[in-house]
């Protein structure tokens, strides 16, 4: 016989932090921490728990007797449902306090570092219409909510064009507008979706595996560039050209119409063939005079303008004066690695996925430098003392690895070669503070500066140099 889950009720709590993965913190009058999603700091709730572990519980807030001075009205009017901006009901400057302190932190708990004054937070100027990059999926059973189900009144149309629940792999909440992507974003995703119904253009039902249209991928990148690629569960040529024939004439400043037929069963485009429609299978994005091609299968930083601006504090911590050997580990398509190219004598790249570093030797060529070479392979396997012979003795090392952060091996081989300065990014500073606790021994934590990249979430880039004592 199974035990039936007891919930908790707690009335009159005052939600005091804002804690890891955007939830907020309270807590239980017994001392344990409750975690919430749907309210913030300074909010006053009753609180309705659901999972309970020994030393914590989650739960819900279900009334408020104060809405916290830190709130503001959110923008979008799917935030309720939708999991993309959860942070969209606090006000920006609190955002960066939260953001700034989880890392800070994180290098004192974990790392157990002693660190220097922090360099305040780097905000983002766009706070809304930042990404370059946005990915839909089509449904044929979209996500219905409460009020709908409980009216008990039949649906007609449950296609849907937008973003998955959290937790709901099949389901898909509709997106009317999305505050995350700048125009023709948003008319590009709408016209689409009403052709198709018009023009009894199926979209896909991921249980049934069954319908046309699975998903669609949009760049629009600060040149003014654009990238749509659609991609198609089967092939059915008459319905595939309408819709791309009709995407062109109403939309004939996209740069690159691309399309994918897919028939697996999940929709990741990286093993699949993707077919030219119209104009160029790229893009290029501009930064600081450089130029990177960006294609479909590209990854690039989601934020272009805040991405600059990290850029320069990893260009600025490294202190270049041209005559360096800098290794950049983890470099993906090499953007780093180009940006701080000139001033330095020689930049090495290396990364694991082949399709990146052929990006990276592309993109240099195209911009002329001469000072950079790319490398491909795990980067455990790759950076060892045999590469390092061949290679050289780095002088800096800059490292932006996953959000898994570094491989213990790599750790221990930077600790064997000991180069002069580290410059760390990193987009999980759980993982940073654990890799640099490793390293502490022989390098001091000089500076550290967190970066805003993904304004309305709890996501936070930061960046430590670390030097040799």
């Amino acid at each position: 016989m199974s035990r039936k889950k007891k919930n908790y009720i707690f009335e009159n709590i005052e939600v005091v932090d804002a804690g890891a993965k955007g939830k907020s913190v309270a807590k239980a009058p017994d001392g344990r921490v409750i975690f919430l999603t749907n309210a913030i700091p300074g909010d006053v709730v009753d609180i309705k728990t659901g999972k309970k572990r020994k030393a914590y519980f989650e739960g819900t807030a279900t009334k408020f007797h104060k809405y916290s001075e830190k709130r503001t009205t959110p923008k979008c009017i799917h935030f309720e449902h939708c999991g993309g901006c959860k942070w969209q009901h606090m006000k920006y400057e609190d955002q960066l306090f939260y953001k700034e302190k989880e890392v800070l932190n994180n290098l004192q708990r974990i790392g157990h570092l002693e660190l220097p004054e922090a360099t305040p937070i780097l905000g983002c100027d766009n706070q809304y219409f930042y990404r370059n990059k946005m990915e839909f999926s089509f449904s044929s059973n979209r996500w219905l909510t409460y009020e709908e189900i409980k009216s008990e009144e039949e649906v007609e149309n449950k296609n849907a064009l937008g973003f998955h629940i959290a937790g709901m792999w099949d389901k898909i909440l509709d997106i009317e507008k999305c505050h995350l992507q700048e125009d023709p974003s948003n008319s590009i995703r709408n016209n689409i979706k009403e052709f198709a119904i018009e023009n009894d253009i199926a979209f896909y039902n991921p249980r049934e595996q069954n319908g046309l249209l699975r998903t669609m991928m949009l760049r629009i990148v600060s040149t003014g560039e654009i990238m749509l690629v659609l991609q198609f569960f089967k092939e059915h040529r008459q319905k595939r050209e309408l819709l791309l024939n009709h995407i062109l004439t109403h939309f004939p400043e996209i740069t690159s119409l691309q399309y994918i037929i897919n028939e697996k069963g999940n929709d990741s485009i990286y093993d699949q063939e993707i077919h030219l429609f119209h104009g160029r299978d790229h893009i290029f994005e501009e930064m600081e005079g450089l130029r990177f091609k960006i294609n479909a299968k590209s990854f690039y930083q989601t934020n272009s303008k805040q991405a600059y601006e990290l850029y320069k504090v990893t260009r600025d911590l490294a202190a270049l004066t041209g005559e360096e050997l800098v290794y950049d580990l983890y470099t993906g398509t090499g953007t780093i690695a180009q940006f701080v190219a000139k001033k330095a004598k020689k930049v090495i790249g290396v990364e694991s996925v082949p399709e990146a570093i052929e990006d990276a030797k592309k993109n240099a060529a195209y911009n002329e430098i001469e000072n950079t070479e790319f490398y491909v392979g795990d980067m455990k396997d790759v950076f060892t003392a045999d590469f390092i012979s061949k290679h050289g003795q780095p002088d800096v090392i800059i490292t932006d690895p996953p959000r898994d952060g570094m491989h213990k091996k790599v750790v221990a081989q930077i600790l064997n070669i000991l180069p002069k300065r580290i410059v760390y990014v990193s987009c999980n500073s759980a993982t940073q503070a654990r890799d640099l606790a490793l390293m502490k021994d022989k390098y001091n934590v000089k500076k550290t500066q967190a970066v805003d990249m993904f304004p309305q979430t709890h996501h936070i880039e930061n960046v430590v140099l670390l030097e040799l004592k």
